[in-house]
């Protein structure tokens, strides 16, 4: 159960408030925000005891919050800023970019509390980039593991999303990759589309390029100390290092790549 201060209710209230105005949460409908949550997470928006204080969406989602384990609400708060993000893109921008900023770092801020009452690994790197039952069901999958907190059995899940994650953004470009592609050759095929389309950073892309080599060695982890053979799999401590360095990259990226496309219209 998560418990946040009246005043981090209220950010969370107002920043959801955008585009429609106080009381309501983004451009959901009541039919769109219920499929929004059984769609993403599995969870029915629509359950009587999250109508303790109303049925309205605003009500139902502060309640939703106050309930709910803090592995869950986290998940729940980033996707819902990524949708408010991608709205204001869609939008041309926000005019008070110093207030948009402010209300960025607030709720930000909450998030960050509400992981940080958990041990359990951050899964904002899990994106559901595609309506595809396979990703739906690898993701699920990666989810039950950290919530039952051993990071070291999604070690072989989290190998196949990242290679479904690079084949598919690698075939957005047009670019195939051959069956038989190993992860860190895919990782490479994209930093060089990502070098044609905008001019990156020094350190941005030396990190880039180093990351192959950490795709490159996570192949092993895969292959050696995971489920996906009879391996001795890696230690606990160690496992959340290597979930935790790989989602790095991939929230990274999940960044880069936000607006070639918008998962959820209303």
């Amino acid at each position: 159960m998560v418990k946040l201060k009246r005043s981090q209710i209220r950010a969370v209230e107002e920043a959801v408030a955008y585009p429609q105005g106080f009381g309501y949460v983004l451009d959901f409908s009541d039919r769109t925000i219920s499929e929004f949550f059984e769609d993403e997470f599995g969870i029915d928006f629509d359950d009587p005891k999250y109508a303790e204080n109303g049925s309205s969406k605003r009500n139902r989602l502060t309640i939703f919050i106050a309930i709910e384990d803090a592995y869950t609400v986290a998940k729940i708060l980033r996707a819902l800023w990524d949708r408010r993000e991608g709205l204001i893109r869609k939008s041309g921008g926000n005019e008070n970019e110093a207030a948009e900023e402010e209300t960025k770092r607030v709720f930000l801020e909450i998030i960050a509390s509400v992981e940080g009452s958990s041990e359990i690994p951050r899964t904002d790197a899990l994106d559901r980039y595609a309506r595809d039952r396979t990703l739906d069901e690898l993701i699920q999958d990666i989810e039950r593991d950290l919530q039952a907190n051993k990071p070291e059995a999604a070690m072989d899940h989290l190998h196949t999303y990242c290679v479904k994650k690079f084949t598919h953004l690698l075939r957005t470009r047009n670019v195939e990759c051959g069956d038989d592609e190993p992860l860190h050759s895919r990782f490479g095929k994209y930093r060089k589309e990502l070098l044609k389309e905008r001019d990156l950073n020094p350190f941005t892309d030396r990190a880039l390029k180093s990351a192959i080599s950490l795709f490159e060695s996570y192949n092993d982890i895969r292959n050696r100390h995971s489920f996906a053979h009879d391996n001795p799999i890696l230690e606990p401590t160690e496992a959340r290092y290597v979930f935790d360095t790989v989602s790095a990259i991939l929230v990274f990226l999940r960044a880069i790549e936000a607006g070639r496309y918008e998962r959820w219209e209303r």
